[in-house]
């Protein structure tokens, strides 16, 4: 059976196995992306310090080694496992919901449009957002403290204790805003590329979905994060600013997405917007190559 056709399993089952196979996905794909994440995150929120990605990478390693890589990794290595978990449980969900309102019969392989697909993609996006807009906003703190200098965090539940004590959820749920949008468009284009490349290779060859390559699942996992980032960037980099910027008074810089919009424009130009994409796109195809195939081996196993 192909995991894109609607099972005989029951409800509870089918989504236990869409969050397992989901976990897998994303622990292969945090091991796979930190790095590129770190440098992303640093080049992002700390322009001032370095002088570019090879400049990034260099400075991370002189002052933190090769562990500095790899900083926040616990909070993602926990979270994203999760935020996956729940990205493809959502989207397994709205395949079958669509494939419903088709009139797919049963044990066919269904087709959906592009906008099913797009609209699969960004439900399971704003799903994932609840969990993925603390993670990131404790991994990306996290990130930007470097060696030498005075940590104000000694690590993920240090930095959660921290943060709750002082100024509760809202404070937790920094930037939730254009983690939203980023979520919504993001992830619709992300899913629309990988299942439309799926889709049509399976329309082509006749072949089921459990039955392609693993070349293939990672080649398109690779061009989901190619669709994702290349739509989405601007507002990620809105939102790891508001979420490294201070809670109140002085320390603080933005006041609301449109602000920090506004202020990177004025104070960076156009370019401020794709500041740190080099290594965002450098880490879409290994992460996302290593998501989808983590996902899919994961669903061949488990049936």
């Amino acid at each position: 059976m192909s995991q894109a056709e609607p099972g005989n399993d029951g409800g509870a089952m089918r989504a236990v196995k869409d969050c397992l196979a989901g976990s897998v996905g994303g622990i292969a794909q945090v091991f796979a992306g930190q790095p590129f994440d770190t440098v992303k995150v640093r080049l992002q929120t700390q322009p001032e310090l370095y002088n570019g990605t090879m400049d990034a990478v260099r400075k991370t390693i002189q002052n933190d080694g090769f562990s500095g890589f790899y900083k926040g990794t616990t909070t993602p290595l926990v979270g994203v496992g999760l935020c996956v978990s729940i990205q493809f449980l959502v989207m397994e969900h709205m395949k079958r919901t669509f494939s419903r309102i088709n009139g797919t019969p049963s044990g066919q392989t269904p087709s959906f449009t592009p906008s099913q697909l797009y609209i699969a993609g960004a439900t399971a996006g704003i799903a994932n957002s609840i969990v993925s807009g603390p993670v990131e906003h404790i991994r990306v703190r996290l990130q930007v403290q470097t060696a030498g200098t005075a940590a104000q965090y000694k690590g993920p539940l240090d930095c959660i204790g921290h943060i709750y004590r002082n100024f509760g959820w809202s404070g937790i749920y920094k930037g939730q805003v254009p983690t939203i949008i980023r979520e919504f468009n993001g992830y619709g284009m992300y899913f629309l590329a990988y299942e439309a490349l799926v889709q049509r290779t399976i329309g082509q060859t006749g072949k089921s979905r459990s039955e392609l390559s693993s070349g293939l699942v990672c080649l398109y996992g690779a061009a989901a994060g190619f669709a994702m980032w290349l739509t989405s960037y601007p507002i990620d980099v809105i939102k790891s600013k508001i979420q490294t910027d201070g809670f109140a008074g002085e320390g603080r810089k933005y006041n609301g997405s449109v602000d920090c919009a506004k202020k990177i424009l004025k104070h960076e130009g156009f370019k401020g917007f794709f500041r740190g994409i080099a290594p965002c796109l450098l880490r879409a195809a290994p992460a996302n190559a290593a998501t989808f195939i983590g996902f899919e081996m994961a669903m061949r196993v488990l049936g």
